[in-house]
């Protein structure tokens, strides 16, 4: 089935000749320092599927943020502190509006001393 034109070469489905044709690798590389920040932020958005940004929120805050902590520290081999991942997170989330209130706070720190309700020695003199 040969006709008499040669055929045109073909790349991934594209015809050498054609328009749409990518770049050469070396134009389409990355600077390494930016390839290093797009893994470093997939990796971020691939443990947020483990913990969830919803969880930021209230008493599970701390253990969400250790979590991720130690997921980017075993991803990469390097010891993350709590700060730098509040960063990476901020540049998805806004940070601002997953604070707990004063009024949870107050809630959560909210003392009282245990004591038995009056109606039990009531019962108990009868």
């Amino acid at each position: 089935m040969s006709s008499g034109k040669p055929k045109e070469e073909e790349h991934d489905g594209m015809s050498v000749h054609s328009p749409c044709k990518p770049p050469p690798s070396s134009a389409s590389s990355l600077p390494k320092e930016q390839a290093a920040q797009v893994e470093l932020e997939l990796r971020v958005l691939e443990a947020l599927e483990i913990y969830p940004p919803i969880k930021l929120q209230g008493i599970h805050r701390h253990f969400v943020i250790y979590g991720l902590m130690e997921f980017l520290k075993r991803s990469f081999d390097r010891h993350f502190s709590a700060e730098e991942v509040l960063q990476l997170l901020d540049r998805f989330y806004n940070l601002e509006m997953l604070k707990t209130d004063d009024e949870e706070i107050d809630l959560l720190n909210h003392e009282e001393d245990f004591s038995l309700p009056s109606s039990y020695f009531i019962k108990e003199e009868s």
